[in-house]
């Protein structure tokens, strides 16, 4: 199971997937650019000392991204409000990439049609999104529950 983000615009929700990543074994994937100068100075502000253990790349825009991902055979997951599908619904599987869109905008058109599914978290009526950092979290732990993927 890995972690996608698209254009992050804040480094403390960086911060805190890029530990989440880290704590589980989840190799990360940073897709530029990002809303802050991405560096181990704005991570560490964020609270992210688990840097040196956080499996992370980082690809120059989506179409890089896009070419690793078709090139691995990685199925694309994109987490959005806009998802037909909610996530206890969904069948993950162990080479899954779960993408998150930025903060202030999400994903454009082009990368929610390319994903392979486009999951949405439940949530009671009048709510209109979770913050990207705890989506992140929930839908990695139901991921790794799913495919028996939590560590020892």
């Amino acid at each position: 199971m890995e972690i996608a983000l698209f254009q992050p615009d804040i480094a403390g929700n960086v911060g805190t997937i890029l530990r989440t990543a880290a704590c589980f074994g989840a190799p990360a994937h940073i897709i530029e650019p990002c809303g802050f100068p991405f560096g181990d100075a704005a991570l560490k502000r964020a609270g992210m000392d688990y840097g040196v253990r956080a499996n992370v790349r980082r690809h120059p825009g989506w179409d890089a991204f896009r070419q690793w991902s078709q090139i691995g055979g990685q199925r694309v997951v994109l987490l959005t409000t806009a998802g037909a599908t909610p996530l206890p619904d969904f069948e993950f599987g162990a080479g899954d990439v779960l993408l998150f869109g930025s903060e202030s905008a999400g994903v454009p058109h082009h990368v929610h049609d390319a994903a392979a599914a486009r999951i949405a978290i439940p949530m009671l009526p009048g709510f209109r999104s979770l913050n990207v950092a705890v989506a992140a979290g929930i839908a990695l732990a139901e991921a790794l529950r799913q495919t028996k993927g939590f560590p020892a």
